[in-house]
């Protein structure tokens, strides 16, 4: 393990990434910007660069030789959040995410406009909303450059945000409960709630005009941890789970609004 602080390595490792070819800001996100992190909590950056001018290339990120997995551009699915690295870094565990300021200013007005697109990503139960990149301009910690600043939580986003999520989230429940629950297929009714779960508290968090990055803590932030309760007893009938838990739910949007 090296002996220089936390704070030294930090600087370290955003002034080596913002070394890299077309990037023009560098930040801090997750646990460690907002002051929640444990001693064992990994370092979650961004590199920010402008996919128009060609310049910055996952090569480049390759070439400083620190261990680890480093994707292409777009090798996380595409979309927003399109690729990025897991490294060890001086015995850190480090996260790269690539951001192209092209997209994120797009998205940045498209949540002004109260717009939005849900997308797929991995370890996500009800995938990411095309607004999380502007969340993270709010709420993440600048290191290096600039980097665009919403103006507060969009009015219009906060309007249209929540009916869209609690849409998503009542339809799922809908069809979990009238094709999964009357074949008994416990593991598909679990799975539908809890994806409705994490769609609820989008809605939820929406309405209150709060910033969502991650599903880390939703269900917690958005008074919705009483589902583990109800998909955790399995001598519940399989129509009653999705009621129940849709009773939950219900309260808390409307709690919300």
């Amino acid at each position: 393990m090296p002996e220089y602080t936390d704070d030294v390595f930090l600087d370290r490792l955003a002034e080596r990434l913002d070394a890299l070819p077309g990037v023009h800001a560098v930040t801090l996100g997750g646990s460690r910007a907002q002051g929640t992190h444990s001693d064992a909590s990994d370092w979650d950056t961004a590199v920010y660069y402008r996919g128009s001018e060609g310049l910055f290339g996952p090569r480049h990120l390759r070439d400083v030789g620190w261990e680890g997995e480093v994707s292409e551009i777009g090798g996380w699915g595409g979309g927003v959040f399109n690729g990025g690295a897991w490294l060890s870094v001086d015995g850190r565990r480090v996260d790269v995410h690539y951001r192209d300021l092209d997209v994120v200013e797009h998205e940045l007005g498209e949540a002004e406009a109260g717009r939005f697109r849900v997308e797929p990503l991995m370890f996500h139960l009800a995938g990411i909303p095309s607004y999380l990149v502007v969340a993270e301009l709010a709420v993440n910690r600048v290191l290096r450059g600039e980097t665009p600043r919403p103006d507060g939580y969009p009015a219009a986003l906060r309007k249209a945000a929540p009916e869209v999520w609690w849409g998503r989230a009542s339809i799922t429940l809908e069809y979990a409960k009238g094709n999964n629950a009357p074949l008994g297929g416990c593991t598909e009714v679990v799975g539908a709630v809890a994806g409705a779960a994490m769609q609820a508290a989008h809605a939820v968090l929406a309405a209150r005009g709060e910033w969502v990055t991650n599903e880390k803590r939703l269900l917690e932030r958005a008074g919705l941890r009483g589902i583990d309760r109800v998909v955790g007893d399995l001598s519940i009938p399989l129509g009653e789970v999705v009621d129940r838990a849709r009773e939950l739910m219900t309260k808390a949007v409307a709690d919300a609004q």
